[in-house]
């Protein structure tokens, strides 16, 4: 499976686009595209690869995650996944909008939502589903194990950890996500935050200060 990152809006959100190489099946994941130019960029790439898009994900639901899921749900008709808990946010997006000074189109209404039940299969690879609250009520991160990453949107950084003090965050559950959930996993696993560069399970654990005590 191949990862491409993308950095989109004022808000510096990364939006990732994975596939799986054989059948050119791919899934775009909290698209931040807030112009045309960034919704061309997404496109471009999609084109150029010859790109299936077969599902488009938010891992949860604040306003500088979903600003391009019209664009794409318009564009590619995918199967859309959001975390169930997550929906008063998804709900008041515009209000969320407004609050930010961003333009922001109606958004779809989801086909589906996610689970750790269900896995998410992209030709014959495969994404598990790990529910991380915390950042919001509902946040998921999406765990490829064959293919060594975990994409953990606002709930785990390079060295920081999601913001709690937005509405449906609680630090005690953000921290109890990243420890019983991220942290379980293998240490080479490299992590794809919502903002900011990559990592790995191993590196956060020596140098994330907000979790360094318990690793020590």
């Amino acid at each position: 499976m191949k990862i491409k990152a993308f950095t989109f809006n004022p808000f510096l959100e990364n939006t990732y686009i994975i596939w799986d190489e054989s059948s050119r099946e791919c899934a775009i994941i909290d698209p931040g595209m807030s112009d045309h130019r960034e919704d061309e960029d997404v496109k471009l790439f999609v084109d150029s690869n010859s790109l299936n898009v077969k599902y488009l994900i938010n891992t949860h639901c604040h306003v500088d995650h979903v600003l391009g899921v019209s664009f794409v749900k318009k564009e590619y008709d995918p199967v859309y996944f959001i975390p169930e808990k997550d929906l008063p946010l998804f709900e008041n997006a515009e209000t969320q909008a407004r609050m930010f000074e961003v333009p922001i189109d109606k958004l779809p209404r989801p086909d589906k939502y996610l689970s750790e039940s269900e896995k998410i299969n992209l030709g014959n690879e495969s994404i598990t589903n790990l529910f991380t609250p915390g950042h919001t009520p509902g946040e998921f991160s999406l765990y490829a194990e064959e293919n060594n990453f975990c994409i953990t949107g606002d709930v785990l950084f390079r060295e920081s950890i999601g913001r709690t003090d937005l509405l449906g965050g609680n630090y005690d559950t953000l921290i109890n996500s990243i420890k019983t959930k991220l942290f379980t996993l293998p240490e080479e696993v490299v992590i794809y935050p919502g903002h900011g560069e990559h990592s790995t399970i191993g590196h956060e654990k020596k140098h994330n200060p907000f979790l360094i005590e318990t690793y020590r």
